[in-house]
């Protein structure tokens, strides 16, 4: 009696003790985890803050080491491994639901973060217009984006918003900057576009040239418009370039007075309302809106697509080329199909070369 009183309470301290320890490691766990999550937010807070463009990389890392250490401490926990299972796939279907209402909740604006990320159509620092939000990307986070408009107010945007709303990412290698104004019909038309065209230039733009929007009731509605490289100054170079549109009409000569302007003058009752016609100088027209500068980047795959066509048919005219050699019936027009096959080898080589300087070009541009 006395020897199984010893076995029955020996293998209540052992089961006590099996208890204990499992409890141990399951607070361990606990213990562990909360310590990880405080050296790990510690360390990303580093400093009296973030630098510009970690707080995406802060959160997605701050939310990934959530998930992963609510998982282990389920896992850790003592439970039957029914219990442990059911725990598991009630998580994965909260992740599950979660995902398919991601559209409005927080973890939507997480997927369109991390969608915008690997798209990398902006960065900080780019001038963007979303709606009618317009400044620059000043923190990109895994939620929302930060932009700072022209008066320096900070305005925050949801990812969801920008993933489903047109972005307008000004380039940072030029961007066309343009100006309008409305001017009276007793003015000739060249007249207008040589002093335009010379303001746009005084405004430090390059390329400019003038278009004729729209032929009022009582005015023509002119666009001067040219391209500035140093993106940076875009906001002073749009003042600057109206600014310059009025010293160059004025000490021309040219009344701003519409369209609200209203003065009485007297006049002929046979006077026509025609100016005098200009003398045209002898040189060519040219395009009102240059397509290298307005659409260079257009141009530049156009001219891809037009390579790589080539390319296709210098490879069919090859093995054309090649199978004439198997084919020869003599030497000599062997010999002949074989300097054909060489020549068409070199002017393959030549165009691979000519292919890869345009790609690396087209994605110079795109980082910029």
């Amino acid at each position: 009696m006395s020897s199984r009183a010893k076995d029955g309470s020996m293998t209540e301290l052992m089961g006590f003790l099996a208890d204990f320890s499992t409890l141990l490691r399951s607070l361990g766990v606990l213990a562990g985890a909360v310590i990880t999550m405080g050296i790990l937010h510690r360390v990303l807070q580093r400093g009296d803050g973030p630098p510009t463009g970690r707080r995406f990389r802060n959160q997605l890392i701050t939310f990934s080491a959530s998930v992963a250490m609510v998982l282990l401490v389920i896992l850790a926990l003592p439970l039957s491994d029914e219990m442990r299972g059911q725990l598991l796939g009630l998580a994965g279907l909260v992740i599950s639901a979660t995902i398919a209402m991601s559209s409005t909740t927080f973890l939507g604006n997480a997927m369109a973060g991390i969608m915008l990320k690997t798209v990398r159509n902006f960065r900080s620092g780019d001038f963007v217009q979303v709606g009618d939000n317009f400044g620059r990307v000043s923190e990109r986070g895994l939620f929302h984006t930060e932009i700072q408009t022209p008066d320096r107010d900070l305005v925050t945007l949801p990812n969801m918003y920008l993933a489903t709303t047109p972005v307008r990412v000004i380039r940072t290698s030029g961007t066309i900057v343009s100006a309008t104004c409305s001017l009276g019909y007793d003015v000739h038309h060249t007249r207008i576009e040589e002093l335009l065209a010379a303001a746009a230039t005084e405004a430090g733009l390059t390329d400019p040239f003038v278009q004729i929007l729209e032929l009022g009731d009582f005015s023509v509605t002119y666009k001067v418009a040219g391209l500035l490289v140093e993106v940076k100054s875009l906001l002073a170079t749009r003042s600057r370039l109206r600014a310059a549109m009025l010293d160059s009409l004025h000490d021309g000569g040219v009344e701003i007075v519409s369209p609200s302007f209203r003065n009485v003058r007297t006049y002929d009752a046979d006077r026509p309302f025609i100016p005098a016609r200009a003398v045209r100088r002898q040189e060519p027209a040219q395009d009102a809106a240059p397509v290298d500068v307005v659409f260079d980047k257009a141009e530049v795959a156009e001219s891809q697509a037009a390579l790589r066509k080539r390319k296709d048919d210098l490879n069919q005219e090859l093995k054309d080329a090649g199978q004439a050699v198997k084919e020869a019936e003599s030497e000599q027009t062997a010999n002949r199909a074989r300097r054909r096959v060489e020549l068409l080898k070199a002017r393959l080589e030549r165009l691979d070369e000519t292919i890869a300087a345009s790609n690396e070009s087209l994605d110079s541009d795109d980082e910029n």
